[in-house]
């Protein structure tokens, strides 16, 4: 067997999904005058509701500290985000989204749920339900950073 009869492995065709989404989410938000890269977004979609530290941030995006330093800089500089005093630390900053960047949540949520419609419709309710509940599943032994 070649490399050429291989199957897909299960990751990549979970990431292709994903890639599809990420990339519709990117041209919509290009469409109202956000021209997001790839790199910003990936660290955006990452800041907890009630906000982030670098660290956490770098962690959870699996890059250097300077890295995500470098591009939080970026979106702060954009107006997506803000860096305030951490109430639990007065010695840390915590990565807070701005109202502009809540706009960018606003435009993202309606070209989500047009893909999850036409994957239901592709899929069927029941295996729609059944992927998301196996996906959520997995999430819970996957992912370190679910709060």
């Amino acid at each position: 067997m070649t490399i050429e009869d291989e199957p897909l492995n299960l990751g990549l065709l979970l990431f292709i999904p994903y890639r599809h989404m990420e990339s519709a989410v990117l041209a919509k938000l290009k469409s109202h005058g956000h021209d997001l890269p790839l790199n910003q977004a990936r660290v955006f979609q990452r800041i907890n509701a009630d906000g982030s530290r670098l660290s956490e941030l770098a962690q959870a995006s699996q890059l250097s500290k300077q890295t995500v330093g470098s591009i939080v800089d970026q979106l702060e500089a954009a107006g997506y985000v803000e860096r305030i005093p951490d109430p639990s630390d007065a010695r840390a900053r915590l990565v807070t989204v701005t109202a502009k960047g809540r706009s960018l949540v606003e435009l993202s949520i309606p070209v989500i749920r047009e893909i999850e419609a036409e994957w239901t419709t592709t899929l069927g309710r029941a295996r729609m339900l059944q992927l998301k509940e196996t996906l959520t599943a997995l999430r819970a032994i996957t992912d370190p950073y679910d709060n």
